[in-house]
């Protein structure tokens, strides 16, 4: 069995923007998958259900995109009968319930960071990364398992910064694990990077939780500034069964915020 970690970033890495409410926190999501599973179970129900419910072919897949699903921007335009968008809601929730995947979330305050410490070792991002990837090692320990890390692509420069980012763990380690580690779980030391054309199911599933899990980790902290709608309290809902624990905890494991 060999799984694959699928990553979606909410943020952006930037220091400068921290003070920025908008700019002021950086989390990376990843949802664990066994990529048999993913083949056989998860990449047929979730073409099944875009079928169903959008004009979807296989020579153009549509991609599913939180953001586009919620403003119900084409191709997802027919959401915005209310009584499709109730059928499909339910329909993705019984899905994202029912299928078998781990999820892990961390999320840096950039702000807080950057006034507190005046050297800075990586950015934002290689040191949520590095959180993500210690506990996804810790996951495949305990499967006694091998797997590899995927992300959607950001564009040339963006997908070299993931990528150096990601390398540079496998070779060096971090604080806590020692580069050694990485290596005899991680089939490989490169970030696959992936286009949104691709129709990877793993990088839908964790872009539409991405968001979500990071206004969890935020409401927790006393930090979320608004509301929770009532679809995303429903996804929080089901994260719960789907979180890492390790030791039976879940937090600082399966949620992780560096304050």
């Amino acid at each position: 069995m060999k799984y694959r970690i699928y990553i979606d970033e909410v943020g952006n890495p930037d220091l400068e923007s921290s003070d920025n409410p908008n700019h002021r926190f950086l989390s990376l999501t990843g949802v664990i998958l066994e990529l048999g599973y993913v083949g056989k179970v998860v990449h047929p129900q979730l073409e099944d259900l875009k079928a169903r419910y959008f004009r979807h072919h296989p020579d153009d897949p549509i991609i599913l995109h939180r953001k586009e699903i919620v403003n119900k921007r084409p191709p997802f335009e027919a959401l915005r009968d209310q009584s499709i968008c109730e059928r499909f809601d339910a329909d993705l929730l019984n899905l994202l319930e029912k299928w078998e995947y781990t999820v892990i979330s961390v999320c840096i305050d950039k702000k807080k960071h950057r006034d507190t410490y005046l050297v800075w070792r990586y950015d934002p991002y290689h040191y949520c990364l590095a959180v993500l990837m210690e506990r996804f090692m810790f996951f495949l320990r305990q499967k006694n398992c091998q797997g590899d890390a995927m992300a959607e692509s950001r564009g040339g420069k963006e997908d070299r910064r993931l990528k150096d980012s990601f390398h540079r763990l496998m070779k060096q380690g971090t604080d806590f694990v020692d580069p050694l580690r990485f290596q005899r779980v991680f089939t490989s030391r490169q970030l696959k990077v992936k286009n949104k054309a691709n129709n990877v199911a793993g990088l839908q599933i964790a872009d539409l939780l991405a968001h979500p899990s990071r206004n969890e980790i935020l409401g927790e902290q006393g930090l979320l500034e608004r509301e929770l709608a009532p679809f995303t309290q429903k996804i929080i809902g089901i994260l719960q069964d789907k979180y890492y624990q390790r030791a039976g905890k879940i937090s600082g494991y399966g949620k992780k915020f560096i304050g």
